[in-house]
């Protein structure tokens, strides 16, 4: 039992996609009873459903969800008897078995630059999703442990540094991930922007401020050598339109809804 339970925290732990193979129901003759186990990721296995045509169907079909990003389980029956189909060699126990096979989607990774009053609430809200949550800012008093109560103890893993210069962090953050710059200093938000735009793998890239501030962004980060259509890859305003209240509380909801959404895409 523990192979694949220590596989699926390991995978978790690696941010690396998998599927969770059970034996949902037997009937008859089977090689391994109901609520066996397995683990497939997209090069290896952990546990056994019991071998043979079986095993190669499940992983085949698991490595196929995972190819094509499926999120929903699916169940699949087998006839293991000589005259059922079998593509991976016959098993003739006897039995029927049924499947659950459920995509295990590697969890979003959000990064916040910036535990301001915005960032400490979005913080709260976000800790409470399954997500990996990194949270970043030059000021050591700004991310110290008594400063986050509220945030810690939720379901998100987190990751906290304390960074002189934030931008270093961002070469540390998982592929995929979800950058928002909200600083108390508009020079650290446009190095973060600038270096940001040069790291390779990130999700996406929302910046709080204002028209003006990002009017004078964008004539920076020109003259720093990137194009227009990098510029445009980062998003601002950051949140969703409908709600336009400036309380940190509201500017929160708003840019965890919008990430949220896009979660969900």
């Amino acid at each position: 039992m523990m192979d694949w339970l220590r596989a699926v925290q390991a995978l978790r732990d690696r941010r690396e996609s998998h599927v969770l193979v059970t034996l949902a129901s037997v009937r008859g003759h089977t090689p391994r009873d109901g609520g066996a186990k397995m683990v497939v990721s997209a090069s290896d296995t952990w546990g056994t459903i019991g071998g043979g045509n079986l095993e190669a169907t499940a992983t085949d079909r698991a490595r196929a969800m995972l190819e094509s990003g499926a999120a929903s389980p699916e169940l699949i029956t087998l006839n293991l008897s000589d005259k059922a189909p079998a593509e991976y060699g016959v098993q003739c126990c006897g039995g029927e078995v049924t499947m659950l096979l459920e995509p295990l989607r590697q969890s979003p990774s959000v990064a916040i630059f910036g535990m301001g009053h915005v960032g400490h609430e979005l913080a709260r809200i976000l800790a409470r999703h399954d997500l990996h949550l990194t949270l970043v800012d030059s000021r050591e008093d700004a991310v110290a442990a008594d400063g986050l109560t509220g945030i810690d103890g939720g379901t998100a893993t987190i990751d906290v540094h304390h960074a002189a210069v934030p931008e270093s962090v961002l070469r540390l953050l998982p592929e995929g991930t979800h950058v928002l710059i909200m600083t108390h200093d508009h020079a650290e938000d446009l190095a973060l922007c600038d270096l940001a735009l040069r790291t390779e793998g990130l999700a996406s890239i929302g910046l709080i401020g204002s028209s003006a501030k990002w009017a004078r962004f964008r004539k920076k980060l020109t003259e720093a050598g990137h194009t227009a259509d990098e510029i445009e890859r980062i998003q601002t305003p950051i949140g969703i339109d409908s709600i336009r209240a400036k309380e940190p509380a509201a500017i929160a909801v708003s840019v965890a809804a919008g990430l949220l959404s896009r979660f969900e895409n």
